[in-house]
């Protein structure tokens, strides 16, 4: 069985599942012909993944038993400024010496989850190594300039944010992770983003960057988000009880018994 063949099937069996929300143009095409780096985004709002990183984290083992390059970029850089998707309301900014501690943390914790890859290099970047070092005049000449504000605009994350009001800062964010998967496209060969559907319009935005710096051709694959009953998402810093992935957080026992006690009707979703 080619290799092509395998990644055709087994998208498709991902979106049977229920796994995949959106793929972008082209993706499927170029996964079926040929390997790429990838990368998921994670930002240190807490000291742990909670099980809505889960969906993602399963779509990355499926990538990487496709034989994809995997990275994962721990965003002690964005996590200061915050990512609006998902909110209403502005996110409180975290000091920077507990967004370090909360980044060893998530790093320790992602080289556990994936200890059973022992033959695949799996890189666990910090994206505040390339973006402390940015100046605001440059960023604003290199990036800025490429990006219309009317597309920013209508984004489904700023728009949900219109009522309430966005600061400069949170509206930034989308360039940010713009320029995230454009280094990483540029320094590392990644060719696509994955992450969850709140990250869609962060994730276009890549693509449209990437496409103006370098002419090039990049991809994205969102999941469905693992929600409460209530249609809240899971999220490190969601109000209400979490199911975090450390054991110091939430015991062996609560997370067992929280997918026991699951009805018929939400284990499908």
């Amino acid at each position: 069985m080619t290799t092509a063949f395998k990644t055709t099937k087994t998208l498709e069996e991902l979106k049977w599942r229920g796994i995949i929300d959106n793929v972008s143009a082209g993706a499927e095409e170029f996964l079926m012909n040929q390997r790429t780096g990838f990368y998921l985004g994670i930002d240190p709002t807490s000291d742990s993944l909670h099980i809505g990183n889960l969906v993602p984290v399963v779509l990355m083992i499926h990538l990487i038993n496709m034989g994809h390059s995997p990275y994962i970029v721990i965003g002690g850089g964005t996590a200061l400024i915050g990512d609006p998707s998902g909110k209403d309301r502005e996110r409180p900014l975290l000091e920077e010496s507990i967004i370090e501690a909360n980044t060893r943390r998530l790093q320790h914790q992602l080289e556990w989850l994936f200890r059973d890859f022992i033959d695949v290099k799996i890189s666990i970047l910090n994206n505040s190594e390339w973006l402390k070092p940015l100046t605001f005049i440059g960023f604003l000449r290199d990036v800025g300039k490429h990006i219309s504000v009317n597309v920013m605009l209508s984004k489904e994350s700023v728009q949900k944010r219109m009522k309430h009001g966005i600061s400069f800062a949170e509206f930034s964010y989308m360039l940010l992770q713009a320029y995230d998967f454009a280094y990483l496209y540029d320094k590392h060969g990644c060719r696509l983003q994955i992450g969850g559907s709140d990250q869609w319009g962060n994730i276009t935005m890549g693509i449209e960057l990437i496409r103006r710096l370098f002419n090039g051709k990049a991809f994205g694959i969102t999941t469905v988000l693992l929600t409460r009953d209530d249609g809240t998402k899971f999220g490190k810093t969601e109000q209400g009880d979490n199911l975090w992935l450390s054991p110091d957080k939430t015991s062996v026992y609560q997370f067992y018994q929280f997918w026991m006690r699951t009805t018929d009707s939400e284990a499908i979703r």
